[in-house]
């Protein structure tokens, strides 16, 4: 018997089991999945497969897309996957498949030193002892796989590059642009991959009828962008930004946020931050966040 493939239809629920042998790459494949807009599962007993796609099924907001993680570290529940594998075949707007990541010995065993992890199937024996268990106790699951992925030379962004190139539904959403506004006078963004201080700029807080504005408000957009030094910087920006997003998509970044900061984060890095998300909407997913605009005080 064979895992389901039926082509997904709109209402059915696209279930992904991953699974593998331990060190293979599963935690990669699952935070893959997430980038992908998966709802993700980790270390899901078997027997509660079908009961949880119910309830996912039954919820107000049910998800579509889900991916389950069932490896050997569920023990003698793991005995339970195949029957549960079968019962999933006669469960309606269901469409399943399972990834298989899979890996030589030899790299096992390194990414277990280097881990300085445990095998789940060494009881404190060799490490290639456990290994070779948990091969032949996944024999048949693999026999059962569409999907095999050998990671034995793969670094971690070419496996996220695999999983999202076979299993995206819109390639051209799984990458994000965040531009973000913030004041520097309430932190700086930890989350940010690029900030630029743009505190140099002309600002619009000593023009008596612009303080109380915004950068969203055209007269402080207008304002702050009239300048030549401010259209220096938007040629510069734009051509480093040009080279350097793509070069983070490359390597598998799943979003990339570019922060301005200005003083109080009112109308210069808004500004800034509101002309970038405009120009590169059309060419990728773009989001436009204003942190600190609501924190304006007296």
């Amino acid at each position: 018997m064979t895992e389901n493939e039926n082509s997904i239809h709109n209402n059915d629920v696209e279930l992904v089991i991953i699974t593998g042998m331990s060190g293979a790459g599963k935690t990669v494949a699952m935070q893959s999945f997430e980038d992908l807009g998966f709802y993700c599962i980790d270390n899901l007993p078997p027997e509660l497969l079908l009961t949880f796609l119910d309830l996912m099924m039954k919820s107000d907001n049910p998800m579509r897309r889900i991916a389950a993680v069932m490896d050997t570290r569920g023990g003698d529940l793991f005995d339970s996957l195949i029957g549960a594998l079968d019962d999933l075949l006669q469960a309606e707007g269901v469409s399943s498949r399972i990834l298989f990541l899979d890996a030589n010995d030899e790299s096992l065993v390194k990414r277990y030193k280097e881990s300085r992890r445990s095998h789940p199937l060494s009881e404190g024996g060799l490490l290639l002892e456990g290994i070779r268990k948990e091969r032949l106790l996944l024999s048949e699951l693999k026999g059962r796989s569409r999907s095999i992925y050998d990671t034995s030379n793969l670094l971690p962004r070419e496996l996220r590059e695999k999983i999202i190139a076979e299993f995206s539904s819109r390639k051209d959403s799984v990458f994000t642009l965040n531009f973000i506004s913030f004041g520097f006078k309430h932190g700086m963004p930890i989350d940010a991959d690029v900030v630029f201080d743009v505190r140099f700029l002309p600002n619009p807080f000593y023009i008596k009828e612009l303080k109380p504005q915004t950068g969203l408000d055209s007269e402080v957009s207008e304002y702050v962008l009239k300048w030549g030094e401010t259209q220096i910087l938007l040629q510069k920006l734009t051509d480093l930004f040009k080279f350097l997003i793509p070069q983070y998509k490359n390597e598998g970044k799943s979003q990339v946020i570019i922060a301005f900061g200005c003083t109080g984060g009112q109308h210069r890095s808004v500004t800034l931050a509101e002309y970038f998300g405009k120009h590169f909407n059309e060419e990728y997913r773009t989001f436009i966040t204003h942190r600190d605009i609501e924190k304006r005080k007296g």
